[in-house]
């Protein structure tokens, strides 16, 4: 079973970015992406994001506080455009995402109270439920369209 993550995508540097804005950013183009970050824990985070194997679920909040989710789909890049440095996110990897929006009560119980400690990292969900649950929600996808931004 794939690993699930929290990518809430906001940058660990900037205070002026709204909770949910880079995951609005990184949902509507394709995207999953980290903040930059300063010294050897931001290098180490950034390895373990450029090592997700691809099909890693992820689950993020976006400006209006609704749960997404998203599979990584390729590679790691870096994003420099003026778009990704308005939302403090430069590194990233293409994601599918769906196009439905989940509530708080629809995602697995482990992935909400991740987002409930807050954190601006993207930290990997351990709850055989939650990846249960999370699997089944990306098998019924085929009733929903994928979106890829």
């Amino acid at each position: 079973m794939p690993p699930i993550y929290r990518a809430p995508m906001r940058a660990r540097d900037r205070d002026d970015v709204p909770a949910g804005a880079g995951a609005q950013h990184g949902v509507e183009r394709g995207l999953v992406g980290i903040g930059p970050g300063e010294g050897e824990k931001a290098g180490r985070m950034r390895a373990a994001f450029v090592d997700l194997p691809e099909g890693t679920f992820v689950w993020t909040r976006v400006l209006d506080g609704t749960y997404r989710l998203g599979r990584v789909s390729g590679p790691w890049r870096r994003d420099d455009s003026a778009a990704a440095r308005a939302v403090g996110l430069c590194d990233v990897r293409p994601a599918m995402w769906m196009a439905r929006a989940f509530g708080e009560d629809e995602v697995p119980r482990a992935v909400a109270a991740t987002f409930a400690r807050g954190g601006l990292n993207l930290q990997r969900t351990h709850d055989a439920e939650a990846e249960r649950l999370t699997e089944e929600l990306w098998a019924r996808r085929d009733e929903q369209r994928l979106c890829d931004g």
